[in-house]
């Protein structure tokens, strides 16, 4: 009974995970306290940070919630944070919780007319690259006046859309029936070659939308959660902070913007990929079959996302209250003109949104670590003392490695509350400091896109429902983004060092 016992319990342990991976993950369990022994808090708390990315990067072989949530309870307990200093990370972030769970729930609703969008595009732009840079471009734009976790909520949508009308079709599977994406094995042999094909277009197309959200949401105070905080500390409002940040922005987005094309010309790093004749007739048959059944219900439902869509862009350009309150409204108004009144049609907008906001929860835990431990102090206190006219390259050059291990928000607290302390001593002018919190937003903004932890989006994409189904991996990720990091490091570090 004992053996039987002890041995369903192995196997419960993180469920259908490699053993190898369970062993890893003990074995960190086991190493952490001797480490806070043996070698001091500071040096366990990287051994924290390079555990955690361990477990972002295995997310296909097990969802990092469990081997994260172990890992950062175990921190607490070894008293390298505090639930104190847990709590105070993610009240600092509760307008990005309030984001993850309210907008792109209200997102999950609009589906119907973003398909119905996104679908005539894919059918009658024949070319790869414009189709790309259309993804790329309008991402960044979105980004610009939206929010970049918004904005991959619609990419991930419409990808999972498309994804699913085929995958059905592929596995002889009648457009009535229940069906389940996640599972190749009624995939008929004749349609595998193109199922392979149709996942690396859609790769590609997410990855140039996401690396979008990164192009647009440098340039505007309210592209990402930092751009603001950067923006209130140095006193700057929405056309100052474009303008300042614009000798560096604008020619890293036409940049990025040439990159999607070299990449789809010359098909390296797993771009290139083509949408096949069969799918893209499927995906045709599938817009004439809705437009058949659409009924005056439908239409209506349509008119309501699209005005509701207008209504949701008008508010967060303006600011008319924080994201995830708007992401509420959505839902309410989409619910409520659309007849959705049933509480399990409504719940199942939420189950996309609400793993990642726990995981990230505990990712804020791992930030505190860091917070408490002064992990980052050294690195600050050496580009503090470097002299002043290659301060700006190296600020931009530290925030990104940082950002990209890190969280970009707190990367960018830390440095811009040490650059305000200096400018209020009297040690730094205004118009160094000036310079040096334009280096700061596009450092925690550009080189971090070198990892999915890199920035939320990039996070939320890697965890979300489609990853898994295009097999998306934490590896693969960073080998599409590299091109993109590259190009984006060294045209921000140049135009920081030249045009500020």
């Amino acid at each position: 009974m004992k053996t039987s016992i002890s041995h369903a319990l192995g196997n419960n342990f993180l469920g259908s995970s490699p053993l190898w991976y369970k062993q890893v993950v003990i074995a960190f369990l086991i190493l952490n306290p001797i480490a806070v022994v043996t070698l001091g808090p500071f040096i366990t708390g990287w051994l924290l940070i390079i555990e955690f990315i361990f477990t972002l990067a295995m997310a296909l072989k097990c969802y990092p919630l469990q081997p994260g949530g172990l890992i950062a309870l175990e921190a607490v307990l070894l008293g390298l944070t505090n639930s104190d200093g847990v709590y105070h990370e993610v009240i600092k972030n509760f307008d990005v919780i309030l984001l993850l769970m309210f907008m792109v729930a209200g997102i999950y609703f609009m589906q119907g007319m973003l398909l119905f969008i996104f679908n005539k595009l894919l059918v009658k732009i024949r070319s790869k690259v414009i189709i790309s840079l259309v993804f790329s471009f309008a991402a960044a734009v979105m980004s610009a006046f939206l929010d970049a976790l918004t904005v991959t909520a619609v990419l991930i949508s419409v990808s999972v859309g498309f994804y699913s009308v085929y995958h059905k079709v592929a596995s002889d599977q009648t457009s009535s029936g229940k069906h389940n994406p996640n599972s190749d094995d009624k995939v008929l042999p004749v349609n595998q070659s193109d199922l392979a094909e149709f996942r690396s277009f859609l790769r590609s197309l997410l990855m140039h939308g996401a690396i979008g959200t990164a192009l647009g949401g440098v340039s505007t105070l309210v592209g990402e959660p930092q751009n603001l905080l950067i923006a209130k500390t140095a006193g700057w409002d929405f056309l100052e902070f474009f303008i300042r940040v614009a000798p560096i922005s604008m020619p890293v987005l036409v940049c990025g913007l040439l990159t999607v094309i070299v990449l789809e010309k010359t098909r390296w790093f797993d771009y290139g990929a083509h949408l096949p004749e069969n799918v893209r007739n499927i995906l045709k048959n599938f817009e004439k079959e809705e437009s058949q059944k659409s009924t005056a219900r439908h239409k209506a439902q349509l008119i309501i996302q699209g005005i509701v869509a207008i209504v949701l862009i008008f508010s967060l350009a303006f600011h008319v209250a924080e994201v995830g309150l708007v992401g509420l409204m959505v839902i309410v108004l989409l619910t409520a003109f659309n007849g959705i009144t049933e509480e399990h049609q409504i719940g199942n907008a939420f189950k996309e949104a609400l793993p990642f906001t726990a995981l990230l929860v505990v990712f804020f835990t791992i930030v505190s670590v860091i917070h408490e431990q002064h992990l980052f102090q050294p690195i600050i206190d050496v580009v503090l003392n470097l002299p002043t006219e290659t301060q700006p390259l190296m600020f931009f050059i530290a925030n990104g490695l940082l950002s990209a291990i890190s969280d970009n928000v707190f990367v960018a607290t830390v440095y811009i509350g040490e650059v305000k302390q200096a400018l209020d001593s009297g040690l730094i002018s205004r118009e160094h400091f000036n310079t040096l919190a334009v280096a700061i937003n596009t450092g925690t903004n550009l080189p971090s896109v070198a990892t999915p932890n890199g920035q939320a989006a990039f996070l939320f994409l890697l965890t979300s429902a489609i990853a898994p189904l295009l097999r998306l991996s934490y590896g693969k990720m960073v080998w599409m983004a590299l091109p993109y990091t590259i190009v984006l490091s060294l045209v921000g570090g140049l135009c920081v060092s030249y045009f500020l």
